[in-house]
């Protein structure tokens, strides 16, 4: 079966997920100033959507909305209930998304605490049926895995193999373990060490690093320099919106520097989609995190962000932004 994966030209370049972060209301302004090749949904937990009350999931459902101009975006999950699980990737074909990735590397403690997350690195034989209950639940979606290169030490040769085993499109490698968090730098060494083993394997997944990525030319500089198929850019999508806005020229692409006038038109924007979509759904404090990337790095600067921190709603937010830009 041919899935999208295989129609991207490589180093392919994505978005990583990030719970709280990037939202419907984040990714459509990210789809508009600059896209990257894939996006992907906040993790969502598949144990919430089979058993949550109804309101529960239907905040859940939240965290699955997206627009067209996202795609090809990409569900992620997280479980260790193998129900919940084919239930989710069949929620994600019904609703169109064009494949499902599986959360192996979270090091949240209430996700670990259910056997989910990173949690699965000390488990490869659930971690392989989570795998094969995404594919039942998701025949025609190419499923893909989220992970780090082991929980206390580095353990590619043991787990990615595992991995691999259940043929999965992608495998994305967080070049640091569980214990180190986000705490030392990534080591994309280990990244060059997964696409050895893949290829060893010979698996015909694809091979993506993440970790401390700066920019587009960054992505490209280390996909080459460790021989990944891939990378994923997180932390550097903070503020910043047109991220991916060169990627169109691949390794000629530029990192694209935005005045402050862009920057509070942009932030402007984030917070009418966030009142669009979310207002009423999630907490609005989660926006002041996106207030200090976005506004800082010129004069008057931190007047500004101390308005917007004060603000108890995108109204009030947008007021202030509007002043601003005169």
């Amino acid at each position: 079966m041919s899935f999208f994966w295989e129609r991207l030209i490589k180093p392919v370049i994505v978005l990583a997920p990030m719970a709280d972060v990037t939202d419907v209301a984040f990714r459509k302004l990210i789809a508009e100033f600059g896209k990257p090749d894939v996006m992907w949904t906040e993790f969502v937990s598949a144990d919430g959507l089979l058993r949550a009350p109804e309101e529960g999931r239907r905040k859940l459902m939240k965290a699955l909305e997206y627009s067209e101009s996202e795609r090809p975006v990409v569900a992620q999950f997280f479980s260790a209930d193998l129900v919940a699980m084919e239930n989710a990737a069949r929620l994600a074909a019904a609703l169109g998304f064009d494949g499902v990735d599986i959360n192996m590397g979270c090091p949240d403690r209430s996700v670990e605490r259910q056997g989910s997350g990173a949690a699965h690195i000390k488990n490869s034989s659930i971690a392989r049926e989570i795998i094969r209950a995404a594919k039942r639940g998701a025949p025609n979606l190419p499923i893909s895995v989220k992970t780090r290169i082991g929980y206390n030490k580095n353990e590619l040769s043991t787990w990615l193999p595992e991995l691999l085993s259940e043929d999965p499109a992608v495998v994305t490698i967080h070049a640091r373990t569980r214990k180190e968090m986000s705490n030392v730098p990534a080591r994309w060494q280990h990244v060059r060490e997964a696409v050895e083993i893949r290829d060893n394997l010979k698996s015909r997944a694809l091979i993506f690093g993440n970790g401390d990525v700066k920019d587009v030319p960054h992505a490209f500089e280390l996909a080459k320099e460790y021989g990944a198929d891939g990378a994923m850019l997180g932390r550097a999508i903070f503020g910043n919106p047109w991220l991916f806005k060169n990627l169109k020229d691949r390794e000629r692409g530029i990192a694209y520097t935005p005045n402050p006038d862009e920057r509070i038109t942009a932030l402007a924007r984030h917070t009418e989609y966030f009142n669009e979509f979310l207002d009423g759904w999630k907490n609005f404090a989660i926006m002041k995190k996106h207030f200090k990337a976005y506004i800082s790095g010129w004069d008057g600067a931190k007047n500004l962000r101390g308005e917007l921190m004060e603000t108890n709603s995108a109204k009030e937010a947008l007021r202030i932004l509007q002043i601003a830009k005169r």
